[in-house]
């Protein structure tokens, strides 16, 4: 099995170079390795078995009844998880149907796990494809591989300079740089969103509480409550085959399927209840935390202090005064990838560079004025 996931490290590379946020890392690397590898593990036989095996007569070949089942769908009776095992049913969820249609669940998803699965992967990498896009290589062309700080002091000095140029030319034109990354967060959190409602949908309105009925089933000791894993997952069902008799009359067959698949999907899924529970939670705090920072330029400047050390106080509040919300996220992401004691310079100069402007626009120049004055 090692073999099937090795490729898997080199599909989802994170660079070394952050361009968003550690909660955003989590959409579109962790999260898409683990539905890429839950994908190759049901679709892999040979660890899983076949995925249906039905008990069949002498009068339907059995690779005809799986294939006839395993498309077709199969059912379970509702009433019977109810019922006891051994005594009232043979195993839950399987009973007489005859003339109790309205009793059937039937279940079609276990076709389409395998894709669904795929699918959500690709849904969870988009906000990272749209925002690498949008980004552009922004920070990478910015650092000038400052990120190492060993390299001679003239280059240093002069990629230092550059940064520092781009910063003080560009000052206030990069809200809008930024507003398309709290766009690609916001997207993060409406995926997460929305695929807890697409697989809800796709388990015929049974997933939403799934996680909760799991864990209320397992501290519960009542005998009749329904094991929701065997309930939405079932172990065994039942298969209608119809064909035609040696007189031309339409002859049913009733089979009893058992789908060893679904170990395996009850646990994934049990598993991806709970890791979309956390990414959301992780998620709404990190959007919250931006709508913070774009009301807030003093929270702005608390956290540019308690992140960079380095920089001296006043100059942090110089900067932060003097530049927009696009500015934070930009000089933050850089302080982030640049060796700290480049990136303090840098800022230092900065601060320099908004004060002196700061103080010739408080108080100008004079241009001879005063001896005028004087003479008059």
């Amino acid at each position: 099995m090692l073999d099937i996931f090795r490729g898997l490290k080199n599909l989802i590379k994170v660079s070394h170079i952050h361009i968003d946020s550690p909660v955003f890392r989590l959409h579109y690397s962790v999260t898409v390795l683990i539905l890429i590898a839950f994908s190759l593990i049901v679709t892999t036989r040979q660890y899983v078995g076949n995925p249906i095996d039905c008990i069949h007569t002498k009068d339907i070949p059995e690779d005809v009844l799986n294939t006839f089942c395993w498309i077709h769908s199969t059912y379970t009776m509702k009433s019977a998880f109810k019922k006891k095992v051994g005594v009232e049913v043979p195993y839950l969820g399987v009973d007489n149907s005859k003339g109790q249609l309205g009793d059937r669940k039937c279940y079609k998803y276990y076709q389409w796990v395998c894709f669904c699965l795929f699918f959500q992967a690709i849904l969870f990498y988009t906000p990272r494809w749209l925002w690498k896009n949008w980004e552009g290589g922004k920070i990478q062309a910015l650092m000038m591989d400052l990120d190492v700080g060993i390299c001679s002091e003239v280059e240093k000095k002069q990629k230092k300079k550059l940064l520092l140029d781009y910063l003080w030319d560009n000052l206030k034109y990069h809200n809008w740089w930024a507003y398309r990354y709290y766009l690609c967060e916001l997207l993060a959190l409406a995926n997460v969103v929305g695929q807890m409602f697409l697989m809800n949908r796709f388990f015929d309105g049974e997933f939403l509480t799934f996680g909760i009925d799991v864990i209320s089933f397992m501290e519960d000791d009542d005998e009749n409550r329904v094991d929701p894993m065997i309930y939405i997952f079932p172990r065994m069902t039942k298969c209608t085959f119809y064909k035609y008799g040696v007189s031309g009359e339409v002859e049913r067959h009733d089979a009893v399927c058992i789908l060893p698949l679904n170990v395996v999907n009850e646990k994934i899924y049990v598993f991806l209840w709970f890791w979309f529970l956390v990414l959301f939670v992780l998620t709404a705090g990190c959007v919250a935390y931006r709508a913070v920072i774009i009301l807030s330029p003093r929270i702005r400047v608390y956290l540019l202090r308690i992140r960079f050390r380095l920089i001296r106080r006043d100059a942090v509040e110089v900067i932060v005064c003097k530049s927009k919300m696009g500015d934070f996220l930009l000089i933050y992401m850089l302080g982030e990838n640049v060796d700290s004691l480049i990136f303090r310079d840098v800022m230092h100069e900065l601060a320099a560079r908004l004060g002196h402007r700061h103080h010739l626009h408080m108080h100008p120049p004079s241009l001879g004025g005063g001896k005028e004055i004087q003479e008059a």
